[in-house]
């Protein structure tokens, strides 16, 4: 399932590709080494999040199986790559979830697991916490404001207090406090504005969450909404889509070309097709048809120093100090 594309300019000679070349002289190619791969598991979520780009909810059925998993390691081991960061919908939701966590770690990989953190107060999940910690799981957990009403307003009513209730649970077998298991959590704003600087919001996320609930976390990540998704069928709803739109082309920033995430990592859907990242995805826009287009057909030689696939709403990852599934690129 693919979203709505009607502000969207992909693939061709587009704006951000002209922005790029500009900036460069040059258009976006990857690095030679893929340093992280990026894995959605599946799209069935418990939540169903007005800002989720890829659509996931509860009635979502599609799930990666375990052949797939096998062939992602396989091109882990294949390019050397130190991260496996596993993405959703509630990827803790695969019934192979586990498996493919254990594997990773076994192989020596760095596993990170995208978390809505209210999965773990389901029953047949609670017990994740303690899978995690042995495991040694480096977690990155959505909260996209400190303020309850504005989470539930993007998440669903009583998500706040779950997700600080999961947070507790995760802070009591050790995250947030060892340095062996970090906790992230991730902002992201509530309408058509561009993040905040990030050092100053996670010195106000501190504050209020030790204040009131006396938790912690590792650090904190911002990221710029994507006008694509059920944000963008919002943006359209309200006539904002073009408005956001040009906010972010208008705030392009140079120095967020080369750090961007695309280039050092590529991005395995739950049936194996290969994007250069999961907005990409989101769109319906594998790598350039050139390469090979599934996991299971990956070439090294192929993907080294690759034509990134760009469309205009890639000027989300490179507006203000830059965005990406590790938060800001460039200092504020």
């Amino acid at each position: 399932m693919t979203t709505s594309a009607a502000h969207i300019t992909i693939r061709g000679d587009n704006a951000f590709d002209r922005a790029v070349r500009d900036a460069t002289d040059d258009a976006l190619h990857a690095a030679s080494r893929i340093a992280t791969l990026q894995i959605n598991v599946g799209l069935t979520c418990n939540l169903a999040c007005h800002h989720c780009h890829v659509e996931s909810s509860p009635a979502r059925t599609e799930q990666m199986d375990w052949p797939t998993m096998q062939a992602v390691m396989d091109v882990a081991r294949r390019v050397g790559a130190d991260t496996i960061d596993i993405t959703g919908g509630a990827p803790e939701m695969n019934p192979h979830f586990r498996r493919f966590v254990e594997a990773a770690r076994a192989d020596g990989r760095r596993v990170m697991v995208r978390t809505n953190l209210t999965i773990l107060l389901e029953p047949d999940y609670a017990d994740l916490p303690g899978f995690f910690a042995a495991s040694r799981v480096h977690l990155v957990a959505s909260l996209p404001c400190y303020l309850e009403a504005n989470v539930d307003k993007q998440r669903g009513k009583r998500v706040y207090t779950g997700s600080i209730d999961a947070i507790r649970r995760l802070n009591a077998v050790g995250y947030g406090g060892d340095n062996a298991l970090p906790l992230d959590l991730v902002y992201n704003p509530g309408g058509p504005s561009l993040p905040p600087d990030q050092a100053s919001l996670e010195s106000d996320y501190r504050r209020e969450l030790d204040e009131r609930f006396g938790i912690r976390f590792t650090r904190l990540i911002c990221i710029t909404n994507m006008a694509i998704g059920r944000f963008l069928h919002d943006l359209e709803r309200d006539g904002k889509a073009d408005a956001y739109q040009r906010l972010l082309r208008d705030s392009f920033n140079a120095d967020a070309v080369t750090p961007l995430m695309c280039r050092h990592q590529l991005h395995v859907s739950y049936d194996g097709t290969l994007h250069d990242c999961d907005f990409n995805y989101a769109l319906g826009m594998p790598c350039h048809a050139a390469l090979p287009q599934n996991v299971r057909d990956f070439d090294a030689a192929a993907f080294a120093k690759r034509r990134i696939a760009t469309g205009e709403h890639c000027f989300g990852c490179t507006a203000g100090n830059g965005s990406s599934c590790g938060g800001a690129l460039v200092a504020g």
